[in-house]
């Protein structure tokens, strides 16, 4: 396994996700770290801390008013998911294995499923030739 030093900021924060077909899921808000002492002084022995997962989730208003969302409104990526970090961070799984993504499932299957032609499936009338054949057959 090769390891390298990671800037949070530089190479994490704020990237778009990326599932294993190149279909955007989500972009980084945080990141969530083993254990680092809290509110005590850092000797410089300690062993560095190590990322476990990728957290997204509704961070808008927290930003604008401060804060931070409470840890149950997080999706986490497991860290080991991942397999490249560039421009975009990219993962070796499907995005609708990801809790990051029920949102758009549920819409998806519940709202714009019910939509005539909303499930992505052609009909009879969408094809190019039942149109032709209609239109030349001048009863319209």
């Amino acid at each position: 396994m090769i390891k390298r030093v990671i800037d949070a900021r530089l190479h994490l924060l704020d990237r778009q996700v990326l599932d294993r077909n190149g279909i955007p899921i989500s972009t980084v808000a945080d990141l969530e770290l083993t254990d680092v002492p809290f509110e005590q002084e850092l000797t410089g022995s300690e062993p560095a801390p190590v990322i476990v997962n990728l957290l997204s989730g509704p961070v808008l208003a927290t930003r604008v008013f401060g804060g931070r969302p409470p840890s149950s409104r997080w999706y986490r990526i497991p860290w080991n998911a991942i397999t490249e970090i560039g421009v975009a961070v990219d993962l070796a799984v499907e995005g609708d294995t990801l809790d990051v993504t029920w949102v758009e499932r549920w819409i998806r299957d519940r709202v714009i499923g019910r939509i005539p032609g909303g499930s992505g499936k052609r009909s009879a009338s969408d094809r190019p030739d039942v149109r032709a054949e209609r239109t030349e057959g001048g009863d319209t």
